[in-house]
């Protein structure tokens, strides 16, 4: 069994707390949270052990939890990892490429465990469909949220569309081509809408979309390969996958497609997978546990939210001079 220690009781903290007290895989050893109010509502709820020093919590665990505010990520890992202890880190990473990239180094030095809270990669609508996806030639996302104020100090991109961009990384194995990006400050400084058109150097195109200014909550992904069509709602857990070949597939719902007298005949298939009964964010921390006693694969190391991150900051920049060169003609 192992011991861990959260850092970061907010919102999402709190979440993570509650899971980890439910895994028989870790013996949660106490929290360390900045804000006393936040502290003492946790350990009344909880019955939890607070560390006002962070330094000794760190001591006293094999990992740590790191929930805290992205401007505080790097400061915090820094820590545990030179102390040797492996770390379970939200995204976004870091708050700088150059924060990542340190961090990828020393946990290399040190040869500890990283794991970035990429939570939509154990969502089991996408665990799901995961194997089915192979050379995608066209990706078109929506991730659209009703306005909170928790997260509006960063842009959308970083707050939602990173959700949607790990995924695609994943998915999508070249390099990225070319990148174009615009959005809209309409409430917050920062970018509350934003829509990104990436095209890699095989061919894939993906066009992605977040908006925290809408009416209803939408997380969906639809790929297209050559043979099939591939629908996810990581919102409602569900899938579809759509297939074209040429053998009728008994076993699920299809129909002929006509495409002419002269031509081989063509069938659709229709198939729901089974979607699986977890719950994602436990779930990753149970694959985090794993890594480090059963020397698994980190299913979302360093170097993935190191990428999404990239490519976050990438479209943030190019929707932020948009933004500018919008705002100097609206002068003019």
């Amino acid at each position: 069994m192992l011991k861990i220690g959260l850092v970061g009781a907010g919102h999402l903290g709190k979440i993570h707390l509650k899971l980890i007290q439910d895994l028989p895989i870790w013996t949660l050893k106490g929290f360390h949270d900045i804000d006393e109010k936040v502290a003492q509502s946790v350990i009344q709820k909880w019955d939890v052990t607070h560390y006002a020093d962070l330094d000794q919590l760190i001591r006293e665990v094999d990992a740590l939890s790191i929930v805290t505010p992205t401007l505080h990520h790097f400061e915090i890992a820094q820590k545990a990892i030179k102390a040797g202890k492996h770390i379970f880190i939200e995204k976004p990473l870091t708050h700088t490429l150059d924060e990542a990239q340190a961090l990828i180094k020393l946990a290399k030095e040190h040869q500890v465990i990283g794991q970035v809270g990429h939570v939509e990669r154990f969502n089991p609508a996408y665990l799901a469909v995961r194997d089915q996806i192979k050379m995608p030639l066209f990706i078109e996302t929506h991730r659209l949220a009703q306005f909170n104020p928790r997260g509006t100090d960063v842009s959308v991109v970083l707050d939602l569309m990173i959700h949607d961009l790990d995924i695609i990384l994943k998915s999508v194995d070249a390099p990225i081509d070319n990148v174009q990006a615009s959005g809209v400050a309409l409430i917050s400084k920062q970018p509350d809408i934003a829509n990104a058109r990436l095209t890699f150097e095989n061919g894939c195109v993906a066009n992605v979309t977040a908006s925290r200014l809408s009416l209803k909550n939408m997380r969906k992904m639809r790929l297209f390969q050559q043979d099939a069509y591939i629908s996810i709602d990581f919102l409602k857990k569900q899938a579809e996958i759509t297939k074209l070949s040429e053998q009728k597939n008994e076993k699920t719902p299809s129909f002929e497609l006509n495409i002419g007298e002269d031509q081989a005949k063509k069938y659709i298939s229709f198939e729901v997978p089974p979607i699986p009964t977890i719950n994602a964010i436990q779930k990753e921390l149970e694959c985090f546990a794993e890594s480090i006693l059963k020397n698994k694969i980190v299913e979302v190391p360093l170097e993935d939210g190191y990428k999404a991150l990239a490519l976050a900051q990438q479209i943030s920049e190019q929707v932020q001079q948009n933004l500018e060169r919008n705002q100097m003609h609206l002068v003019k």
